[in-house]
């Protein structure tokens, strides 16, 4: 590798090494992403795939976000679906004295 002084080089000159440095960073990224792409793309081939069948067969998950089961007392804005960690609202108003009934969504 060749050694650069840095120091002797003008600001222009710094500026135009970086774009060059980030460009070819860029075309040696793509690149590699390109051979490691064929080379997963031989490996399907050879188990009798393609990508595309393997790729279709990979779903990701879709987490649908359950409807609220309680709600705040006063702000409406403020649910909990009754899973996972129970907000600091309702741990609060639990602690205050009100009922999961009283904060249960009336539907």
């Amino acid at each position: 590798m060749t050694d650069i002084n840095l120091n002797s080089l003008s600001f222009e000159e710094l500026r135009a090494l970086e774009k060059n440095v980030a460009k070819t960073i860029k075309n040696f990224e793509e690149r590699r992403r390109k051979e490691t792409l064929s080379k997963v793309e031989a490996i399907a081939k050879e188990a009798g795939f393609t990508l595309a069948d393997l790729l279709d067969s990979v779903k990701p998950s879709s987490k649908t976000a359950l409807p609220p089961k309680y709600r705040h007392p006063e702000n409406a804005d403020l649910t909990w679906s009754g899973r996972g960690r129970q907000p600091a609202w309702y741990k609060e108003a639990i602690e205050a004295g009100v009922t999961e009934r009283e904060l249960l969504v009336m539907t």
